[in-house]
């Protein structure tokens, strides 16, 4: 290791000298070919390493594909039976018309959806709707004691039926 230490010494002052210039050019060659060689050895690297991960990709598609076959074939998924839906409690929890609303649907107590139904019967029957507008209701003199006007529209009817409704 010293002897190294004192060749680098040596070398110094004679590149610091002018007539050992043709010195300089043979010693300078020598690590200039050898820093493209790092820097190849570098570049090389980097070029290796994706096409080592693309066929690892490859590999990984290849085994999804083979444990998915085999998966289809080991263990077939059994059908769901269909499964009625349940209706929500509270669309059917009874509710108690009063006498304005009564005239029209009846005075039993019915769930809310079995008030709409009926109320859209006697619409249909009586003719309400609106020719031009199918979603407007003409109202007649029962109808208009329920909504307070005389023209309303099928999404406004529901909530203008809600005040004449009471829980059973």
């Amino acid at each position: 290791m010293p002897a190294k230490k004192k060749a680098a010494k040596k070398a110094a002052p004679k590149k610091a000298v002018k007539k050992a210039a043709p010195k300089k050019a043979v010693k300078k060659a020598a690590p200039k070919k050898a820093a493209p060689k790092k820097v190849v050895k570098k570049a090389a690297p980097k070029k290796a390493a994706p096409k080592k991960a693309a066929p690892k990709k490859a590999v990984k598609k290849a085994v999804k594909k083979v444990v998915k076959k085999v998966m289809k074939k080991v263990a077939p998924k059994k059908a769901k039976p269909k499964v009625k839906r349940k209706p929500n409690p509270a669309f059917m929890a009874p509710l108690v018309p009063d006498a304005a609303l009564a005239a029209v649907v009846g005075s039993n107590p019915l769930p809310r959806t079995e008030i709409t139904k009926r109320l859209w019967d006697y619409i249909k029957k009586n003719g309400l709707q609106d020719a031009k507008n199918r979603r407007q209701i003409n109202a007649d003199d029962k109808l208009r004691g329920i909504f307070g006007r005389s023209s309303v529209t099928m999404f406004e009817m529901n909530k203008l039926i809600q005040s004449h409704l009471r829980k059973a």
